[in-house]
């Protein structure tokens, strides 16, 4: 009898060894199909030893048949259910990395969502309180004479309406409730017309603002956003160059349609930093108040969403000459449904 059981045993483990091999070198390739050969394995192991053992105990011809018919009967249940078990634990599997996912993609939105909002709020709040005090100023009579407060608070005044304009962009296009009014329009008419408005706020600040373009190019794009786009991205290279740089805009037609590329001076960013210019609220200073003709960091985020909204992309080069260069792209026909 012992002879029995150790001849049974050194077959199954000789089996084993060999299909843990085997289920080993599949796990590393195709997950699902060691899973289906695990429970094979077993079944064959158990298989090898009942074969073994049935061998050399010299039971008759049917018998030994019987023993084999009912081990290779098994074989194909084991291999189904082994097939269902793996099917069902990939699904597991996926789904439980598919929420986690999703998990953290909410925390970081919400994340971003409240840090935008401080952002924002702290920026509101700045502007408004200059606007109280001189307001309380004129009001009382203790101005300055020939101050410059009414010419401030208008100032003041529009920065907080374009810092409001750019939330409620940027809701739209995070919400997916943008609709497009596409037509066939001459980007050569948007770049111009966004440097057309760059420029006096540029030369306040001692900055030229340079356009060319290869020919008249022309999309299906939506005028109006694409233009605040445009006028987004040209008056972000010019709040950040310094006086007497240029900002210069280019307009090209490229082998899937145009672009548009806006080059500043600003010095250029560290390459780590590049893909967060596009994240709401973000600027590279540590001080959240902002200076003077700078916005609340919304125009690059919606800029982007805009251009991808067109099926296109908005893309940086950190590191471009003198400072950055934004590369502006659509389509020439309308973006996919």
């Amino acid at each position: 009898m012992l002879a029995v059981v150790l001849l049974s045993a050194a077959t199954a483990v000789v089996v084993g060894l060999l299909g843990a091999a085997v289920v080993a070198g599949q796990a590393r390739r195709r997950l699902a199909l060691a899973a289906v050969l695990a429970p094979v394995v077993v079944l064959v192991i158990v298989s090898a030893g009942v074969a073994a053992a049935a061998e050399s105990m010299f039971i008759s011809g049917h018998d030994h048949a019987v023993v084999l018919v009912v081990l290779a009967t098994c074989l194909p249940i084991a291999a189904a259910f082994g097939w269902l078990i793996a099917s069902r634990v990939q699904a597991l599997v996926r789904r439980s990395v598919e929420e986690a996912t999703e998990r953290e993609r909410d925390r970081e939105v919400e994340a971003g969502r409240r840090e935008l909002v401080a952002w924002v709020s702290h920026d509101l709040r700045t502007p408004l309180a200059g606007i109280r005090a001189m307001a309380e100023a004129l009001g009382d009579g203790v101005a300055p004479p020939g101050s410059d407060y009414p010419a401030r608070i208008l100032a003041e005044t529009d920065r907080m309406s374009d810092m409001v304009g750019g939330l409620l962009a940027l809701s739209r296009l995070q919400s997916g409730s943008l609709v497009l009014d596409l037509g066939s329009v001459d980007l050569a008419d948007l770049v111009s017309d966004a440097v057309a408005s760059a420029r006096p706020v540029a030369e306040q600040r001692g900055v030229t603002v340079a356009a060319s373009a290869e020919r008249s190019v022309v999309a299906r794009v939506d005028a109006a956003e694409l233009g605040r786009a445009l006028g987004n991205l040209v008056a972000n290279a010019v709040t950040h160059t310094p006086a007497r740089g240029v900002v210069h805009v280019r307009l090209s037609a490229g082998p899937d349609g145009a672009l548009v590329t806006v080059d500043d001076e600003c010095g250029g960013i560290a390459p780590d930093q590049a893909q967060r210019v596009f994240e709401p609220g973000w600027r590279a200073s540590r001080g959240r108040t902002p200076g003077s003709g700078v916005g609340a960091g919304l125009g690059l985020a919606v800029a982007r969403g805009i251009a991808r909204a067109h099926g296109g992309d908005v893309e940086v080069t950190p590191a471009h000459g003198a400072g950055c260069r934004f590369l502006l792209s659509v389509p020439s026909g309308a973006p996919a449904a």
